[in-house]
């Protein structure tokens, strides 16, 4: 059975659910300006950082030596040495 509302308990009940849609709307924009965290693969500063990378190991520095030259961590270096073998090894 349907119960029949007025205008205004109508009207009320908009105002409550334009309010709701309202709050959601805002929690929906915080979850997608939300910044997740993790590595970002080749924005801008990773960019800079394995071409630093690259000058140093085309000049025949090895891991250890570029470890010491470079503000980043061996992992780092091993990591950037795999994406420059494997772009050589696509180019061949």
């Amino acid at each position: 059975m349907k119960k029949n509302i007025t205008l205004e308990e109508a009207k009320e009940l908009i105002k409550k659910l334009e309010k709701e849609n309202k709050e959601m709307k805002e929690e929906l924009e915080m979850f997608r300006s939300r910044d997740w965290g993790g590595r970002r693969k080749h924005d801008a500063t990773w960019m800079k950082s394995y071409e630093s990378f690259v000058e140093l190991y085309e000049k025949g520095l090895n891991m250890h030596e570029i470890v010491e030259k470079v503000p980043f961590s061996q992992r780092t270096c091993y990591r950037y040495k795999s994406y420059y073998d494997s772009l050589k090894k696509g180019k061949d």
